[in-house]
Protein backbone atom coordinates (compact mmCIF):
# COMPACT_ATOMS: atom_id res chain seq x y z
CA UNK A 1 0.00 0.00 0.00
CA UNK A 2 1.07 3.57 -0.64
CA UNK A 3 2.29 5.14 2.59
CA UNK A 4 1.77 8.65 3.87
CA UNK A 5 4.36 11.17 2.84
CA UNK A 6 6.50 13.26 5.15
CA UNK A 7 4.68 16.45 4.16
CA UNK A 8 1.49 15.62 5.99
CA UNK A 9 -0.24 18.65 7.49
CA UNK A 10 0.02 19.20 11.27
CA UNK A 11 -3.06 18.07 13.17
CA UNK A 12 -4.86 19.75 16.05
CA UNK A 13 -6.89 16.59 16.57
CA UNK A 14 -5.80 13.90 18.95
CA UNK A 15 -6.78 10.27 18.85
CA UNK A 16 -6.65 7.32 21.22
CA UNK A 17 -2.97 6.72 20.55
CA UNK A 18 -0.12 8.47 18.81
CA UNK A 19 -0.54 6.39 15.64
CA UNK A 20 -1.77 8.31 12.62
CA UNK A 21 -3.34 6.84 9.51
CA UNK A 22 -3.40 8.38 6.03
CA UNK A 23 -6.16 10.91 5.30
CA UNK A 24 -9.26 9.41 3.71
CA UNK A 25 -10.18 10.51 0.19
CA UNK A 26 -13.34 8.62 -0.75
CA UNK A 27 -15.27 5.44 -0.09
CA UNK A 28 -17.61 3.30 -2.14
CA UNK A 29 -19.17 -0.08 -1.43
CA UNK A 30 -16.73 -2.11 0.68
CA UNK A 31 -13.66 -0.05 -0.33
CA UNK A 32 -11.98 3.08 1.06
CA UNK A 33 -9.28 5.11 -0.72
CA UNK A 34 -6.75 7.37 1.00
CA UNK A 35 -5.31 10.58 -0.39
CA UNK A 36 -2.09 8.81 -1.38
CA UNK A 37 -3.87 6.39 -3.72
CA UNK A 38 -4.07 3.41 -1.38
CA UNK A 39 -7.24 1.30 -1.51
CA UNK A 40 -8.38 -0.91 1.35
CA UNK A 41 -11.24 -3.31 1.90
CA UNK A 42 -13.30 -2.15 4.86
CA UNK A 43 -13.34 -5.58 6.48
CA UNK A 44 -14.67 -4.21 9.77
CA UNK A 45 -17.34 -1.84 8.38
CA UNK A 46 -15.56 0.93 10.25
CA UNK A 47 -16.26 -0.05 13.85
CA UNK A 48 -18.96 -2.52 12.76
CA UNK A 49 -21.07 0.42 11.56
CA UNK A 50 -21.30 0.63 7.76
CA UNK A 51 -23.69 -2.31 7.33
CA UNK A 52 -24.91 -1.36 3.85
CA UNK A 53 -21.55 -0.17 2.52
CA UNK A 54 -20.23 3.27 1.72
CA UNK A 55 -21.76 5.98 -0.47
CA UNK A 56 -25.00 4.19 -1.30
CA UNK A 57 -26.74 6.48 -3.84
CA UNK A 58 -30.25 5.73 -2.53
CA UNK A 59 -29.31 6.86 0.97
CA UNK A 60 -27.42 9.90 -0.26
CA UNK A 61 -30.42 10.94 -2.35
CA UNK A 62 -32.77 10.57 0.63
CA UNK A 63 -30.45 12.72 2.71
CA UNK A 64 -30.23 15.40 0.01
CA UNK A 65 -34.01 15.56 -0.24
CA UNK A 66 -34.26 15.97 3.54
CA UNK A 67 -31.52 18.61 3.51
CA UNK A 68 -33.52 20.64 1.04
CA UNK A 69 -36.44 20.63 3.50
CA UNK A 70 -34.99 20.81 7.01
CA UNK A 71 -31.81 19.60 8.68
CA UNK A 72 -32.71 20.26 12.32
CA UNK A 73 -35.88 20.53 14.33
CA UNK A 74 -35.69 20.31 18.10
CA UNK A 75 -37.93 17.55 19.39
CA UNK A 76 -39.62 19.77 22.01
CA UNK A 77 -40.56 22.30 19.33
CA UNK A 78 -41.66 20.15 16.41
CA UNK A 79 -42.41 16.61 15.41
CA UNK A 80 -40.90 15.53 12.10
CA UNK A 81 -42.07 12.97 9.58
CA UNK A 82 -38.64 11.40 9.09
CA UNK A 83 -38.34 10.49 12.77
CA UNK A 84 -41.95 9.29 12.93
CA UNK A 85 -41.51 7.09 9.85
CA UNK A 86 -38.26 5.61 11.12
CA UNK A 87 -39.79 4.87 14.52
CA UNK A 88 -42.70 3.07 12.86
CA UNK A 89 -40.35 0.98 10.72
CA UNK A 90 -38.19 0.02 13.70
CA UNK A 91 -41.24 -1.09 15.66
CA UNK A 92 -42.35 -3.20 12.69
CA UNK A 93 -38.96 -4.94 12.69
CA UNK A 94 -38.75 -5.40 16.46
CA UNK A 95 -40.33 -8.21 18.50
CA UNK A 96 -43.99 -7.90 19.49
CA UNK A 97 -44.77 -5.35 22.23
CA UNK A 98 -41.93 -3.05 21.21
CA UNK A 99 -43.99 -0.05 20.14
CA UNK A 100 -42.06 2.93 21.49
CA UNK A 101 -38.77 4.42 20.24
CA UNK A 102 -36.47 7.01 21.77
CA UNK A 103 -33.84 8.34 19.39
CA UNK A 104 -30.24 9.19 20.32
CA UNK A 105 -26.99 9.81 18.46
CA UNK A 106 -24.92 6.73 19.30
CA UNK A 107 -24.48 3.48 21.17
CA UNK A 108 -23.40 4.85 24.54
CA UNK A 109 -26.41 7.15 24.55
CA UNK A 110 -28.71 4.26 23.63
CA UNK A 111 -27.43 2.21 26.55
CA UNK A 112 -27.68 5.17 28.94
CA UNK A 113 -31.27 5.66 27.80
CA UNK A 114 -32.11 2.04 28.60
CA UNK A 115 -30.60 2.35 32.07
CA UNK A 116 -32.48 5.54 32.81
CA UNK A 117 -35.82 4.31 31.52
CA UNK A 118 -35.47 1.12 33.53
CA UNK A 119 -34.74 3.11 36.67
CA UNK A 120 -37.57 5.60 36.11
CA UNK A 121 -39.97 2.73 35.46
CA UNK A 122 -38.98 1.17 38.78
CA UNK A 123 -39.51 4.44 40.62
CA UNK A 124 -42.84 5.07 38.86
CA UNK A 125 -44.14 1.64 39.81
CA UNK A 126 -43.16 1.69 43.49
CA UNK A 127 -39.88 -0.25 43.16
CA UNK A 128 -37.45 2.53 44.07
CA UNK A 129 -35.17 0.11 45.91
CA UNK A 130 -34.09 -1.34 42.55
CA UNK A 131 -30.99 0.35 41.14
CA UNK A 132 -28.32 -2.28 40.52
CA UNK A 133 -27.62 -3.30 36.92
CA UNK A 134 -25.87 -6.64 36.54
CA UNK A 135 -23.70 -7.11 33.47
CA UNK A 136 -21.07 -9.56 32.30
CA UNK A 137 -17.30 -9.70 32.44
CA UNK A 138 -15.88 -9.16 29.92
CA UNK A 139 -18.28 -6.87 28.10
CA UNK A 140 -18.49 -3.44 26.55
CA UNK A 141 -21.52 -1.16 26.72
CA UNK A 142 -20.18 2.33 26.08
CA UNK A 143 -17.71 5.01 27.13
CA UNK A 144 -19.93 7.40 29.12
CA UNK A 145 -19.59 6.94 32.86
CA UNK A 146 -22.96 5.24 33.26
CA UNK A 147 -22.32 2.81 30.44
CA UNK A 148 -18.73 2.31 31.55
CA UNK A 149 -19.90 1.32 35.03
CA UNK A 150 -21.62 -1.71 33.51
CA UNK A 151 -18.75 -2.43 31.12
CA UNK A 152 -16.50 -5.33 32.01
CA UNK A 153 -13.24 -4.28 30.38
CA UNK A 154 -10.57 -3.45 32.91
CA UNK A 155 -8.21 -1.62 30.58
CA UNK A 156 -10.91 0.92 29.71
CA UNK A 157 -12.69 1.25 33.04
CA UNK A 158 -9.94 1.16 35.68
CA UNK A 159 -8.77 4.82 35.41
CA UNK A 160 -12.31 6.06 35.97
CA UNK A 161 -13.33 3.71 38.79
CA UNK A 162 -13.30 6.43 41.50
CA UNK A 163 -15.78 8.44 39.43
CA UNK A 164 -18.29 5.64 38.93
CA UNK A 165 -20.77 3.58 40.89
CA UNK A 166 -19.49 0.29 39.57
CA UNK A 167 -22.15 -2.36 39.10
CA UNK A 168 -22.02 -6.12 39.79
CA UNK A 169 -20.70 -8.49 37.12
CA UNK A 170 -21.10 -12.17 36.34
CA UNK A 171 -18.86 -14.19 34.03
CA UNK A 172 -19.62 -13.96 30.32
CA UNK A 173 -20.65 -17.37 28.91
CA UNK A 174 -17.23 -18.27 27.50
CA UNK A 175 -18.16 -21.94 27.22
CA UNK A 176 -15.60 -22.48 24.45
CA UNK A 177 -12.86 -22.14 27.07
CA UNK A 178 -14.30 -24.68 29.49
CA UNK A 179 -12.57 -28.02 29.88
CA UNK A 180 -15.15 -29.99 31.84
CA UNK A 181 -17.47 -32.93 31.27
CA UNK A 182 -20.58 -30.84 30.67
CA UNK A 183 -22.40 -30.59 27.35
CA UNK A 184 -22.71 -27.16 25.74
CA UNK A 185 -26.39 -27.12 26.74
CA UNK A 186 -25.42 -27.78 30.36
CA UNK A 187 -22.75 -25.12 30.23
CA UNK A 188 -25.29 -22.60 28.96
CA UNK A 189 -27.58 -23.32 31.91
CA UNK A 190 -24.65 -23.11 34.32
CA UNK A 191 -23.65 -19.66 33.06
CA UNK A 192 -27.23 -18.43 33.13
CA UNK A 193 -27.68 -19.70 36.68
CA UNK A 194 -24.78 -17.45 37.69
CA UNK A 195 -27.21 -14.58 37.07
CA UNK A 196 -29.73 -16.01 39.52
CA UNK A 197 -27.01 -16.51 42.11
CA UNK A 198 -25.87 -12.90 41.73
CA UNK A 199 -29.42 -11.55 41.96
CA UNK A 200 -29.90 -13.45 45.21
CA UNK A 201 -26.51 -12.33 46.53
CA UNK A 202 -27.25 -8.67 45.78
CA UNK A 203 -30.80 -8.89 47.11
CA UNK A 204 -33.58 -9.29 44.53
CA UNK A 205 -35.32 -6.09 45.63
CA UNK A 206 -32.20 -4.06 44.76
CA UNK A 207 -31.57 -5.47 41.27
CA UNK A 208 -33.01 -3.34 38.50
CA UNK A 209 -31.77 -4.93 35.28
CA UNK A 210 -29.45 -7.34 33.52
CA UNK A 211 -27.75 -6.16 30.32
CA UNK A 212 -26.08 -8.40 27.75
CA UNK A 213 -25.03 -8.48 24.11
CA UNK A 214 -26.87 -11.38 22.40
CA UNK A 215 -23.80 -11.77 20.17
CA UNK A 216 -20.71 -10.28 21.72
CA UNK A 217 -18.81 -7.39 20.28
CA UNK A 218 -15.14 -6.49 20.43
CA UNK A 219 -14.67 -7.19 24.16
CA UNK A 220 -15.51 -10.89 23.78
CA UNK A 221 -14.75 -11.39 20.09
CA UNK A 222 -18.25 -12.13 18.76
CA UNK A 223 -19.07 -14.44 21.66
CA UNK A 224 -22.12 -16.65 21.19
CA UNK A 225 -23.49 -18.44 24.24
CA UNK A 226 -24.84 -21.99 24.08
CA UNK A 227 -28.45 -21.99 22.88
CA UNK A 228 -29.75 -22.97 26.32
CA UNK A 229 -28.43 -19.75 27.84
CA UNK A 230 -30.89 -17.30 26.31
CA UNK A 231 -34.27 -18.71 27.40
CA UNK A 232 -32.89 -19.47 30.86
CA UNK A 233 -31.76 -15.85 31.29
CA UNK A 234 -35.25 -14.70 30.32
CA UNK A 235 -36.79 -17.10 32.81
CA UNK A 236 -34.58 -15.84 35.63
CA UNK A 237 -35.25 -12.17 34.87
CA UNK A 238 -39.00 -12.79 34.83
CA UNK A 239 -38.84 -14.73 38.09
CA UNK A 240 -37.21 -11.85 39.98
CA UNK A 241 -38.80 -8.91 38.16
CA UNK A 242 -35.46 -7.90 36.65
CA UNK A 243 -35.54 -5.91 33.39
CA UNK A 244 -33.65 -7.68 30.59
CA UNK A 245 -31.77 -5.27 28.33
CA UNK A 246 -30.29 -6.42 25.03
CA UNK A 247 -27.38 -4.28 23.87
CA UNK A 248 -27.78 -4.63 20.10
CA UNK A 249 -25.55 -1.66 19.25
CA UNK A 250 -23.18 -3.91 17.34
CA UNK A 251 -25.25 -7.06 16.73
CA UNK A 252 -28.42 -5.30 15.54
CA UNK A 253 -29.54 -3.95 12.17
CA UNK A 254 -29.08 -7.19 10.26
CA UNK A 255 -25.40 -7.86 10.90
CA UNK A 256 -25.90 -11.34 12.37
CA UNK A 257 -28.24 -12.59 9.64
CA UNK A 258 -31.40 -11.50 11.45
CA UNK A 259 -32.53 -7.96 12.17
CA UNK A 260 -31.59 -8.36 15.84
CA UNK A 261 -28.97 -10.65 17.26
CA UNK A 262 -31.47 -11.75 19.89
CA UNK A 263 -33.85 -12.94 17.16
CA UNK A 264 -31.76 -16.11 16.84
CA UNK A 265 -33.06 -17.42 20.18
CA UNK A 266 -36.16 -17.44 22.37
CA UNK A 267 -36.01 -15.09 25.31
CA UNK A 268 -37.44 -11.68 24.38
CA UNK A 269 -35.79 -8.71 26.13
CA UNK A 270 -37.62 -5.82 27.82
CA UNK A 271 -35.45 -3.04 26.34
CA UNK A 272 -33.23 -2.87 23.26
CA UNK A 273 -30.32 -0.50 22.57
CA UNK A 274 -29.61 0.04 18.87
CA UNK A 275 -27.10 2.16 16.97
CA UNK A 276 -24.21 1.69 14.51
CA UNK A 277 -25.88 -0.27 11.67
CA UNK A 278 -29.25 1.51 11.73
CA UNK A 279 -27.52 4.66 10.51
CA UNK A 280 -24.76 2.73 8.73
CA UNK A 281 -22.38 5.63 9.26
CA UNK A 282 -24.33 8.08 7.10
CA UNK A 283 -25.36 10.10 10.15
CA UNK A 284 -24.90 9.65 13.90
CA UNK A 285 -27.97 7.67 14.96
CA UNK A 286 -29.11 5.35 17.70
CA UNK A 287 -32.33 4.32 19.37
CA UNK A 288 -33.84 2.73 22.43
CA UNK A 289 -36.74 0.40 21.68
CA UNK A 290 -39.23 -0.07 24.51
CA UNK A 291 -42.69 -1.52 25.20
CA UNK A 292 -45.61 0.70 26.08
CA UNK A 293 -46.10 -1.04 29.43
CA UNK A 294 -42.76 0.40 30.52
CA UNK A 295 -43.00 3.83 28.90
CA UNK A 296 -46.54 4.74 29.94
CA UNK A 297 -46.03 4.71 33.73
CA UNK A 298 -42.99 6.94 33.29
CA UNK A 299 -44.92 9.43 31.17
CA UNK A 300 -47.77 9.47 33.67
CA UNK A 301 -45.37 10.33 36.50
CA UNK A 302 -44.05 13.47 34.85
CA UNK A 303 -42.19 12.25 31.77
CA UNK A 304 -38.86 10.72 30.83
CA UNK A 305 -36.17 12.77 32.60
CA UNK A 306 -33.62 12.32 29.88
CA UNK A 307 -32.77 13.48 26.38
CA UNK A 308 -30.22 14.70 23.87
CA UNK A 309 -30.14 17.74 21.60
CA UNK A 310 -29.99 15.69 18.40
CA UNK A 311 -32.58 13.08 19.36
CA UNK A 312 -34.84 12.43 16.37
CA UNK A 313 -32.82 14.71 14.11
CA UNK A 314 -34.67 14.78 10.75
CA UNK A 315 -31.54 14.35 8.62
CA UNK A 316 -30.27 11.40 10.68
CA UNK A 317 -33.76 9.89 10.66
CA UNK A 318 -34.09 10.22 6.90
CA UNK A 319 -30.73 8.50 6.51
CA UNK A 320 -31.74 5.71 8.88
CA UNK A 321 -35.03 5.08 7.10
CA UNK A 322 -33.25 4.90 3.74
CA UNK A 323 -30.69 2.47 5.21
CA UNK A 324 -33.46 0.13 6.34
CA UNK A 325 -35.11 0.39 2.91
CA UNK A 326 -31.84 -0.58 1.21
CA UNK A 327 -31.50 -3.57 3.53
CA UNK A 328 -34.95 -4.76 2.56
CA UNK A 329 -34.75 -4.04 -1.18
CA UNK A 330 -31.35 -5.68 -1.60
CA UNK A 331 -32.06 -8.58 0.79
CA UNK A 332 -28.94 -7.71 2.74
CA UNK A 333 -29.88 -9.51 5.95
CA UNK A 334 -30.05 -12.79 4.07
CA UNK A 335 -26.80 -11.94 2.32
CA UNK A 336 -25.19 -11.37 5.72
CA UNK A 337 -26.30 -14.85 6.76
CA UNK A 338 -25.04 -16.46 3.54
CA UNK A 339 -21.72 -14.66 3.32
CA UNK A 340 -21.19 -15.09 7.05
CA UNK A 341 -21.35 -18.86 6.67
CA UNK A 342 -18.84 -18.71 3.83
CA UNK A 343 -16.38 -16.52 5.74
CA UNK A 344 -16.71 -18.57 8.90
CA UNK A 345 -15.97 -21.77 6.98
CA UNK A 346 -12.97 -20.10 5.35
CA UNK A 347 -11.64 -18.94 8.74
CA UNK A 348 -12.11 -22.43 10.15
CA UNK A 349 -10.24 -23.75 7.13
CA UNK A 350 -7.18 -21.69 8.10
CA UNK A 351 -6.67 -23.59 11.37
CA UNK A 352 -4.48 -26.39 9.94
CA UNK A 353 -2.10 -23.85 8.39
CA UNK A 354 -2.17 -21.55 11.41
CA UNK A 355 -2.57 -23.70 14.54
CA UNK A 356 -2.53 -20.59 16.73
CA UNK A 357 -6.13 -19.88 15.62
CA UNK A 358 -7.86 -21.41 18.62
CA UNK A 359 -11.51 -20.54 18.05
CA UNK A 360 -13.69 -19.08 15.30
CA UNK A 361 -17.11 -17.83 16.37
CA UNK A 362 -19.95 -15.40 15.75
CA UNK A 363 -23.13 -15.06 13.71
CA UNK A 364 -23.57 -13.71 10.19
CA UNK A 365 -21.04 -10.98 9.50
CA UNK A 366 -20.12 -10.49 13.14
CA UNK A 367 -17.23 -12.98 13.28
CA UNK A 368 -13.99 -13.33 15.19
CA UNK A 369 -10.95 -15.57 15.40
CA UNK A 370 -9.12 -15.90 18.70
CA UNK A 371 -5.37 -16.49 18.59
CA UNK A 372 -3.84 -18.71 21.28
CA UNK A 373 -0.57 -20.28 22.32
CA UNK A 374 -2.15 -23.72 22.67
CA UNK A 375 -5.39 -24.63 20.88
CA UNK A 376 -5.97 -27.60 23.21
CA UNK A 377 -5.83 -25.66 26.47
CA UNK A 378 -6.74 -22.29 24.90
CA UNK A 379 -3.83 -20.70 26.73
CA UNK A 380 -3.59 -17.14 25.40
CA UNK A 381 -0.64 -15.81 23.48
CA UNK A 382 1.90 -13.94 25.64
CA UNK A 383 0.53 -10.44 26.09
CA UNK A 384 3.85 -8.77 25.30
CA UNK A 385 3.64 -10.00 21.69
CA UNK A 386 0.72 -7.62 21.07
CA UNK A 387 -0.50 -9.96 18.36
CA UNK A 388 -3.94 -8.36 18.34
CA UNK A 389 -2.46 -5.00 17.35
CA UNK A 390 0.14 -6.40 15.01
CA UNK A 391 -2.35 -8.37 12.92
CA UNK A 392 -4.43 -5.28 12.15
CA UNK A 393 -1.35 -3.24 11.24
CA UNK A 394 -0.09 -5.97 8.91
CA UNK A 395 -3.50 -6.35 7.26
CA UNK A 396 -3.83 -2.57 6.91
CA UNK A 397 -0.55 -2.37 5.04
CA UNK A 398 -1.68 -5.19 2.75
CA UNK A 399 -4.99 -3.49 1.90
CA UNK A 400 -7.51 -4.71 4.50
CA UNK A 401 -9.05 -3.07 7.56
CA UNK A 402 -9.99 -5.45 10.37
CA UNK A 403 -10.73 -4.84 14.04
CA UNK A 404 -9.15 -6.32 17.14
CA UNK A 405 -9.27 -6.30 20.90
CA UNK A 406 -8.34 -8.59 23.77
CA UNK A 407 -10.99 -11.04 24.86
CA UNK A 408 -10.14 -11.84 28.45
CA UNK A 409 -10.87 -8.64 30.28
CA UNK A 410 -8.73 -6.50 28.00
CA UNK A 411 -5.38 -7.73 29.27
CA UNK A 412 -4.86 -10.86 27.16
CA UNK A 413 -6.76 -13.09 24.75
CA UNK A 414 -5.84 -11.65 21.35
CA UNK A 415 -8.49 -11.85 18.65
CA UNK A 416 -9.46 -10.13 15.44
CA UNK A 417 -12.93 -9.46 14.08
CA UNK A 418 -13.99 -9.93 10.46
CA UNK A 419 -17.14 -7.87 9.88
CA UNK A 420 -17.38 -6.54 6.31
CA UNK A 421 -20.42 -4.66 5.02
CA UNK A 422 -23.52 -6.77 4.36
CA UNK A 423 -23.23 -6.08 0.61
CA UNK A 424 -20.07 -8.18 0.25
CA UNK A 425 -20.04 -10.56 -2.73
CA UNK A 426 -18.40 -14.01 -3.08
CA UNK A 427 -15.62 -12.52 -5.23
CA UNK A 428 -14.95 -9.87 -2.60
CA UNK A 429 -14.88 -12.54 0.10
CA UNK A 430 -12.13 -14.26 -1.89
CA UNK A 431 -10.20 -11.00 -2.13
CA UNK A 432 -10.55 -10.33 1.59
CA UNK A 433 -9.66 -13.86 2.70
CA UNK A 434 -6.52 -13.87 0.56
CA UNK A 435 -5.27 -10.82 2.47
CA UNK A 436 -6.21 -12.36 5.83
CA UNK A 437 -4.27 -15.52 4.98
CA UNK A 438 -1.26 -13.52 3.81
CA UNK A 439 -1.42 -11.36 6.95
CA UNK A 440 -1.54 -14.38 9.25
CA UNK A 441 1.47 -15.83 7.45
CA UNK A 442 3.40 -12.60 8.00
CA UNK A 443 2.34 -12.50 11.66
CA UNK A 444 3.44 -16.10 12.19
CA UNK A 445 6.86 -15.40 10.73
CA UNK A 446 7.33 -12.18 12.72
CA UNK A 447 6.31 -13.66 16.07
CA UNK A 448 7.63 -17.17 15.44
CA UNK A 449 4.19 -18.72 15.78
CA UNK A 450 3.55 -22.30 14.63
CA UNK A 451 2.60 -22.88 10.99
CA UNK A 452 1.24 -25.99 9.34
CA UNK A 453 1.60 -27.18 5.75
Amino acid sequence: MTQAGSNRRPSNLFYQSGTRRPPVDRAEGIYIWDQYGGRRIDGSSGAMVVNIGHSNPYVLDAMKRQMDKCTFAYRLHYENDAAEDLATRLCDLAPAEFNRVFFVSGGSEAVESCLKLARQYAVATGQASRFKVISRFPSYHGCTLGALAITGYAALAAPFAPMMHEMPKIPAPTAYLDRDQLTMEERGIRYADMLEAEIRAQGPDTVLAFIMEPVGGASTGALVAPDSYYPRVREICSKYGVILIHDEVMSGAGRTGKFLGGDHWPGRPDLIALSKGIGSGYCPLGAMLAPDWMVQPVLEKGGFLHGFTYAGNPLASAAGLAVLEVMEKEDLIQNAARMGEVIRDRLEGLKPRFPFIGDVRGKGLLLAAEMVADPETMQPLPAHLNAYQRIIDIAYDKGLIIYSRRTRGGNEGDHFLVCPPMIITPAQVDEMMAIIEDSLDTLARELDLPRGP
